[in-house]
């Protein structure tokens, strides 16, 4: 049968814990992921900073949620979806295969890390290219790191980073940062910051794990290389909420637009985890909102 309570789009930590909370509700559960279960935290290596669990790496942790939410009656089926629409109490969910019917439906499709691209990015992910340095930058603790971007969030990651690493070369691709002012002051006074202005990273070096990188700098040219064992690049997030602007509020960013009751403008329809406007966006807040998206859409179905 194609008809369920619950349909969540999105099979990672938002999503299977939404699908754990519904089932637990005794509702009938569908679990749309278009790729693989798990999310983004399958390309984590070890896992540090989730309540209770010291050490887990992102794959066991994604197969352990993933056995869960089956293990109580969810179903997950390896289908895109394409759209979905608000039809009264009645929303469709399109996949390249199947068209199917709920009551209610949770977007948990989280949202992509934007890329540097350059050569080779891909595969040193979790071999010294990072996207988390709040989750990854212990592993360099007293190394020397970089941190690319000019935002707030590169400016915050490298706060952060300069306090447990040895050096933090901050990259930026102009000579003024878009990131508060008063945490570059703060970078300013930090004697192991040290800011590269007006620079792209133009290549990545080393074999099994990056051992530096080759930065370009925009107005001369001139190429300078970093030895460096971790590079946390923070150019921004790509909300993966494409398929879905023609029924949902979304922001500049195209992040949707929901409270922390993770409700959208829409009855019926919610938003779990890191494709919703937030301030942080954690393996534990995704799974938080899993949660909360799941007893939402339980009280929604059974007014």
């Amino acid at each position: 049968m194609n008809q369920f309570d619950l349909i969540v789009v999105g099979a990672g930590p938002a999503g299977l814990t939404a699908a754990i909370y519904a089932r637990r509700a005794s509702k009938t559960v569908l679990v749309l992921e278009a790729k693989a279960w798990g999310g983004q935290i399958i390309n984590t290596p070890d896992i540090e900073n989730y309540p209770v669990v010291a050490h887990i790496s992102g794959v066991d942790f994604a197969n352990d949620l993933y056995r869960q939410a089956t293990a109580l009656g969810a179903e997950v089926r390896l289908e895109k979806v394409v759209s979905v629409q608000a039809q009264g109490q009645t929303k469709r969910v399109q996949t390249t295969k199947n068209e199917y019917e709920a009551g209610a439906v949770i977007l948990a499709t989280g949202s992509e890390n934007r890329k540097l691209g350059v050569e080779r990015e891909q595969a040193l992910v979790g071999r010294g290219v990072s996207y988390c340095a709040t989750c990854d930058g212990n592993f360099f603790r007293k190394r020397d790191v970089a941190v690319v971007g000019g935002g707030n969030t590169a400016l915050e990651d490298a706060l952060y980073l300069a306090d447990i690493v040895n050096k933090v070369y901050l990259i930026h691709r102009r000579d003024s940062f878009r990131g508060e002012e008063s945490t570059v002051a703060r970078l300013r006074g930090k004697q192991n910051v040290e800011f590269v202005y007006n620079a792209n990273v133009t290549a990545l070096l080393g074999e099994k794990r990056l051992t530096g990188v080759e930065v370009t700098d925009k107005l001369t040219g001139e190429k300078r290389t970093l030895a460096i064992d971790g590079l946390f690049v923070a150019v921004g997030r790509i909300p993966e909420n494409e398929s879905f602007r023609a029924l949902i509020d979304v922001d500049e960013a195209g992040y949707a637009v929901a409270g922390e009751n993770c409700r959208t403008r829409v009855p019926g329809i919610f938003v779990a985890g890191d494709n919703r406007t937030k301030e942080v966006r954690q393996l534990v807040t995704a799974a938080a909102d899993g949660a909360v998206a799941a007893t939402e859409a339980v009280k929604y179905l059974n007014a």
